[in-house]
């Protein structure tokens, strides 16, 4: 599999989409934040603008592995685990951790992103995609994680915005 060297994330589209060298390679649903676009901390917003990727976490972790802190807690997910805990914001199977790259718009005091631990992760397959339920995150069907999480190295530029993919969204996939 290609590695890739950008992701461009449309909060419009509610989709990832995957390039290496200019060329579409991947295009996956996503769910972003409930409460829209937004910068600062404790706004449960997803945050725009440049970003990068500043850490992968649980690489060799089962699929479904329930990360906590950004440690595995030793639970797989079920139905029956998220009955005893309700309303819990499930994070699962991987993380890829971002950090803003603009000083003052999402890097550095109250809007910063890594500190707000922004991350792409996965989501019990029973969360719709394709519509923002999130608390901030980008989640992601475990199934599409697993195949994002080896062909995104650390550093690879990522882009949040508003703005539609209509274009992309029905190119054919290289």
């Amino acid at each position: 599999m290609r590695a890739l060297d950008f992701l461009h994330i449309s909060l419009a589209d509610q989709c990832l989409y995957g390039f290496a060298d200019g060329q579409l390679l991947l295009r996956v649903p996503v769910s972003t934040a409930l409460n829209g676009a937004g910068e600062l901390s404790g706004s449960g917003c997803t945050p725009r603008g440049r970003h990068q990727v500043r850490a992968k976490v649980g690489e060799g972790l089962p699929l479904g592995a329930v990360l906590r802190g950004r440690r595995w807690t030793g639970e797989i997910w079920s139905a029956q685990l998220a009955a005893q805990f309700p309303g819990r914001d499930w994070i699962l199977t991987r993380i890829i951790w971002l950090s803003g790259c603009e000083p003052g718009r999402n890097r550095l005091g109250a809007v910063d992103t890594f500190r707000r631990y922004i991350y792409l992760h996965g989501t019990p397959d029973s969360e719709p995609m394709g519509i923002a339920l999130s608390h901030g995150c980008v989640r992601l069907r475990n199934a599409d994680l697993l195949e994002l999480f080896p062909r995104v190295p650390v550093h690879c530029a990522v882009q949040i915005d508003e703005a539609p993919c209509s274009a992309w969204a029905a190119a054919p996939l290289n």
